[in-house]
């Protein structure tokens, strides 16, 4: 049985592997993804990196993607592509499920089999491990704390308590949610303890059995590893105390960022059912067969029976992990569709056991019914009889695949097809496909502009909303990035601009003096979207625009010429 669980969950690793790791390049870049490329880029040229309490989160995303950067041996940020960065979110998507393979004793093989497959399709975690944010990094080293200090509980070995500090220390490192992690998993602990020492005896006598020297070396390497990442290897000292002023910040920004505010509902919706416009009424998301199997895998965890060969004391863990978890991030104001993967993880974990439940416990209810309806069970699949149970199980376990399927059908979809488009729930606030129109015209104009790369560009965003486009324009070695018109400098040959500042780009254009003005023309024949509803527009000298029109026509002869 060992081995067949082995077996199954590399299976379903591969499976994960499958869906996670194909054409990283082809969904546009996220803003977020776009600025923690760009501060990557500084490590990456520069080799020094400080931490800022005020964005970009912890640093262990951008000193973890050196290792892929070193491999392909890329040496500057122009050099970088979405698959260099996007690999580091693939790994950790992956190792999330290989990590189950340290719970089979304590979850029960059967269960870590179901876990590492949802854990493998689910749409939410398929999307965003292929997504340069620390979310799926802080789930990974979130996970690895829990799977850590469970073999520790087993053992009793040093070396697994030395192996949660250091996890502990990473989830510090990336992202300062971490906290509610932390504090779920406490709250937790506290009360599983509760549940088992009621009878037996005090919470202070488990804690006893705990050995102080091995304490004291998880806590070390908690605060050695998470001191490394903050201080920049030891380059910026400061970056340790600002990775606890940050939390000012992050708690004045939880409750005032009127555009990421959402109802406590937000995950559950998203989660649930989501459909976005008109469609057929089946064009809906959702991984409900998830949070459903979840509900009764709690229900099993407290009761704490109906489930052989697993730690009931490790379940209950896991069931009121996830339960403070929800409630935690359901009550905050500030809320991005990522963020459910830490609790989404945990309804995974609750959902394998819930699948095992339903197989073993509900044939008995199914069987019932089918008795109440007077429809002998033998006859539904019109073949030879078999025994009630046997076939109501195979009843479950039909619609239990199906419904696996189905989530696998999203997760393709989301990643594959919908990548980009907001009908997609985990599309949020995501640049339209018209970022690559944008960086198509631009390096065609550079082709015939006498500096190439080097051509001068002004980008115009007020509030500086014109990411991800320093990533896309990152081969550009003379973009001006601007919030507003500064009529100390002269105009750029090209102008990307919001449609906010037009007005005051007409009395700019005729900033220079008379003979050396030029005239200026739309860049763009069509609509241009940087996001949904959130339009640029481009302008260009007439000069640089009838240089390319006729480079263009250059080509096209040469083309009909080769055909000829």
């Amino acid at each position: 049985m060992a081995k067949k669980c082995l077996v199954l969950i590399l299976a379903a690793t591969i499976a994960g592997i499958a869906l996670r790791l194909p054409q990283l390049k082809q969904r546009p870049m996220h803003g977020d993804e776009a600025v923690h490329a760009f501060k990557f880029g500084e490590l990456l040229e520069i080799g020094s990196y400080r931490y800022d309490p005020n964005e970009y989160h912890g640093p262990t995303l951008n000193y973890l993607t050196l290792i892929p950067a070193w491999a392909g041996r890329t040496q500057k940020f122009a050099d970088l592509n979405e698959t260099i960065l996007r690999i580091v979110p693939v790994f950790f998507g992956v190792l999330l499920v290989l990590l189950l393979l340290l719970m089979a004793d304590g979850l029960g093989r059967i269960t870590s089999v179901c876990a590492a497959v949802l854990t493998a399709i689910s749409p939410a975690m398929v999307f965003y491990s292929r997504y340069y944010i620390q979310e799926m990094l802080l789930v990974c080293f979130t996970f690895g704390v829990i799977v850590s200090g469970y073999r520790y509980t087993r053992s009793k070995n040093i070396w697994w308590a030395l192996l949660t500090g250091i996890f502990l220390g990473l989830c510090h490192a990336t992202k300062e949610t971490c906290i509610i992690a932390f504090g779920s998993m406490l709250l937790a602990l506290l009360l599983t303890l509760l549940m088992r020492d009621r009878q037996s005896g005090s919470v202070l006598n488990t804690v006893k059995t705990v050995n102080p020297c091995h304490l004291v070396t998880g806590l070390v390497a908690a605060v050695v590893v998470s001191g490394l990442f903050f201080s920049s290897f030891f380059s910026n000292p400061t970056g340790i105390l600002d990775s606890f002023r940050t939390y000012a910040t992050y708690l004045n920004r939880a409750g005032q960022n009127q555009l990421h505010i959402h109802p406590w509902y937000y995950y559950l919706k998203i989660l649930l059912y989501y459909k976005y416009g008109p469609g057929p009424f089946w064009s809906f998301w959702s991984e409900a067969l998830i949070v459903l199997l979840a509900v009764v895998g709690f229900i099993v965890a407290i009761r704490g029976k109906g489930l052989a060969g697993v730690n009931f004391h490790l379940l209950r863990f896991i069931a009121f992990y996830t339960l403070v978890m929800t409630v935690a991030y359901s009550i905050i104001p500030y809320k991005t569709p990522w963020c459910l993967l830490g609790f989404l993880h945990g309804m995974i974990l609750l959902a394998g056991i819930g699948a095992v439940a339903v197989v073993k416990r509900a044939p008995n209810v199914l069987l019932k019914l089918l008795k109440f309806l007077s429809y002998p069970p033998a006859r539904l699949l019109g073949g030879p009889k078999l025994a009630p149970t046997v076939l109501a199980r195979v009843l479950i376990g039909i619609l239990l695949v199906a419904g696996g399927a189905h989530l696998a059908w999203q997760g393709y979809l989301g990643s594959y097809k919908f990548y980009a488009d907001s009908r997609n729930p985990y599309v949020y606030a995501h640049p339209t496909t018209d970022v690559y129109t944008i960086t198509e015209r631009l390096e065609e104009l550079a082709k015939v502009h006498p500096d190439g790369h080097a051509m001068q560009i002004q980008v115009i965003c007020p509030g500086g909303d014109y990411w991800p486009l320093p990533w896309y324009l990152r081969s550009f070695t003379k973009v001006l990035w601007w919030t507003k018109i500064d009529e100390n400098i002269m105009p750029a040959p090209v102008i990307i601009a919001s449609p906010s500042v037009e007005p005051e780009l007409i009395g700019y254009f005729d900033l220079p003096p008379p003979g050396k003005k030029d005239l200026y023309i739309p860049l763009f024949d069509t609509y241009i979207e940087l996001r949904p509803q959130v339009e640029l527009r481009g302008y260009v000298t007439k000069d640089l625009w009838d240089s390319y029109e006729q480079h263009q026509l250059e080509l096209e002869s040469l083309q009909s010429q080769g055909e000829k």
